[in-house]
């Protein structure tokens, strides 16, 4: 890739408008980017526009471009002229990029959609940092967020522990954008799942008292929970091997929005109604929240104390851990607390609601400071005792004697060589990030209210910058390598070879189409996007990130293809009649939500109804069988009786299967 880009159009096929179009949109010439100077452009599929700054050996720059309706790609050319790094974050918002320069002279900017057929879009492109590269820890910390040190932006909270100390603490952007309140160390998160290995520690600390075991049956402690004729285990629960439901992905199916009141009890009367099992318990692992919410229950009913009372108690007060608590009133006040965010289309940020208090799972509302503290008691266990932090560090085994990487809230990895103990956390517009290396006496903590936010690569980054010493392998960088994809000229009969349809799975079907010279890709339930080809064979699609390859059989016909590790098979298409389609409408049932949902026939096709959710039409993938374009009615399987007679229906998504709803009528 030059510098010196001659903004070739890909416009073989394209009119005199659309010409004129892209014309309109090219830039003339290389512009110079100024400090705190922002440019205004617009742009389209098939443009380039080319901006350069000079920079001498060792500055740090950090060159931002809002997107305003069309997702950019980003990349940075050294003064040889060769790319560097390309950066492709955010489809929407800003899209940032740092770079500490190795060699003096002219650096170059280009900026173009990421998809090469995008419509237009509108783009603010600013140089917002130059100054010399750190050369300091902290202060290569602070450079590596100065992409989120800017007025009117969320931003995040870091701390570093080292050798039993905190070694770093600081904020970066805004808690409350409303208010124009910074974020600080002592600024207050939801952390989501990080909450998880709070709710194992106090297993353990009840194990190691001889109060719970962990080859219990759960019914013992929660006798209110069904008999699914499958024994599930305290030990289940804490290794995400029950085969309970996830109430993440059941309450959608029941109508109810993530920002709706999600209270505890809520959670844990759906785990009281449910009906069966995903799978055995101890077959798999298959994260699901609820499993933590049941080990809070458990805590309480063993304790005879309120969970979060009981954890002020035990372990936040002895930790001094006093700007943390487990929120089980989400009307309750909260000093110093981030609202969350998230960007809209248009680039604007907008608050998004937290009304949920999933005790054990999530909820709980901490600081980085208060988890500096955290993680220190993992190295002199002044709360819980060797026995029980050492337990907490127990991966579990599945029912085939595999070992898990997962244990009592924590993972446990490898990073650059060095073992690693964490756990990440997603909820609302927090993400979140607990990184702890054990053998190095070291833990990276970074709490974000804004959604999107790349939480454990900032960690991990982090983790480079005070570890490096220490570790093999490449450490993590904003951005990529770029890779050159050289569109080839393929012959129409060969693309004409490639056009039909191809099960990737159950419910999930790849339509391949030819418009003009150009070959287009849809998945069942999703838009249609432009194929790229690399060669005969081999087409990239840069909506996926990745490429399709076709095969042929032994007698040359094109009879699956290759995507993502997947082989595809081809099938005939499914068309379905109106008698057919008729078979399927109806009131569905479902006793476990105590819910339905009316499926009916509109313009020749399936449209499942709910009162309190958005239509979903249902697109035919196999007999029986409809794929959803929403997540939480991703798969959708009817049921017929021994005279052929549709009876029932059954949803899947990606952590609930074969949630049944009865025809009634």
């Amino acid at each position: 890739m030059k510098l010196l880009s001659s903004f070739v159009l890909s416009l073989v096929t394209a009119g005199s408008g659309a010409l004129a179009a892209q014309e309109a949109l090219a830039q003339d010439g290389i512009v110079a980017l100024e400090l705190g100077r922002p440019i205004a452009r617009e742009i389209g599929g098939g443009i380039t526009h080319d901006y350069r700054v000079d920079l001498e050996s060792g500055e740090f720059m950090l060159v931002v471009a809002d997107q305003y309706g069309v997702d950019l790609a980003v990349t940075v050319i050294g003064p040889d002229s060769e790319a560097i790094r390309e950066f492709d974050g955010p489809a929407m918002g800003p899209e940032r990029a740092p770079l500490v320069a190795e060699a003096s002279g002219t650096y170059g900017i280009t900026v173009r959609p990421f998809d090469p057929e995008a419509e237009r879009g509108r783009y603010t492109i600013t140089l917002e940092r130059r100054e010399a590269a750190a050369t300091t820890p902290s202060g290569k910390v602070d450079q590596l967020f100065a992409p989120w040190d800017r007025p009117g932006s969320p931003g995040a909270a870091v701390a570093v522990v080292k050798d039993g100390d905190v070694v770093y603490r600081r904020g970066f952007g805004s808690a409350n954008l409303e208010h124009d309140i910074p974020i600080t160390p002592s600024t207050v998160f939801d952390i989501a799942s990080v909450s998880k290995q709070f709710a194992g520690l106090a297993i353990a600390m009840l194990v190691d008292q001889g109060k719970v075991s962990l080859d219990d049956d759960i019914r013992e402690y929660l006798p209110d929970m069904p008999d699914f004729g499958k024994r599930i285990t305290v030990r289940h629960l804490v290794h995400h091997t029950s085969g309970l439901r996830d109430w993440t992905s059941v309450f959608p199916i029941a109508g109810t929005g993530f920002e709706d009141v999600i209270a505890f009890d809520q959670i844990l009367n759906m785990a009281r109604y449910q009906k069966e099992l995903n799978y055995d318990p101890g077959a798999e692992y298959s994260y699901t929240n609820t499993g933590y919410n049941l080990l809070a229950e458990i805590v309480e009913r063993v304790t005879g104390a309120p969970f979060p009372d009981w954890m002020e108690a035990e372990v936040f007060e002895p930790l001094g851990m006093t700007s943390t608590h487990f929120h089980g009133d989400h009307d309750r006040i909260v000093v110093n607390r981030a609202y969350s965010y998230a960007t809209d289309p248009e680039r604007r940020y907008r608050n998004v609601a937290n009304n949920l208090t999933a005790l054990g799972s999530s909820s709980l509302y901490t600081t980085v400071e208060d988890l500096a503290k955290w993680a220190l008691n993992y190295e002199d266990a002044r709360v819980g005792g060797r026995a029980a932090i050492e337990l907490t560090h127990e991966r579990g085994i599945l029912n085939d004697g595999d070992t898990i990487g997962y244990a009592f809230g924590q993972g446990v990895g490898e990073y650059r060589g060095l073992r690693t103990v964490a756990h990440g956390g997603s909820w609302a517009g927090f993400r979140t990030y607990l990184l702890r290396l054990p053998e190095q006496r070291a833990a990276v903590i970074v709490l974000s209210n804004l959604a999107g936010f790349p939480t454990t690569f900032m960690a991990r980054s982090v983790a480079d910058v005070y570890l490096a010493d220490q570790m093999s392998g490449s450490p993590s960088r904003l951005g990529r390598r770029p890779i050159e994809r050289e569109e080839v000229a393929v012959d129409a009969e060969i693309l004409e070879d490639h056009v039909g349809t191809y099960r990737l799975g159950r419910g999930w079907l790849l339509t391949i189409t030819r418009e003009g010279n150009r070959l287009m890709a849809q998945a069942t339930a999703e838009d249609k996007f432009g194929m790229t080809a690399l060669s005969d064979s081999t087409f990239w699609v840069y909506a996926y990130g990745a490429a399709v390859v076709f095969r042929r059989d032994s007698e040359g016909e094109v009879s699956q293809i290759a995507y993502r590790g997947i082989q595809a098979p081809r099938v005939e298409p499914l068309a379905l009649s109106p008698e057919q389609l008729g078979e399927y409408a109806g009131v569905y049932f479902s006793e476990e939500l105590e819910t339905s949902y009316t499926v009916v026939i509109e313009d020749a096709q399936l449209v499942a109804r709910h009162w309190r959710n958005e239509d979903v039409p249902l697109y035919p993938t196999a007999k029986d069988e409809f794929r959803g374009p929403v997540w939480w009615l991703r798969l959708v399987t009817f049921d017929r009786d021994s005279d052929g007679r549709v009876v029932g229906v059954r949803v899947t998504n990606g952590r609930v299967r074969n949630l049944r709803f009865e025809k009634r009528m």
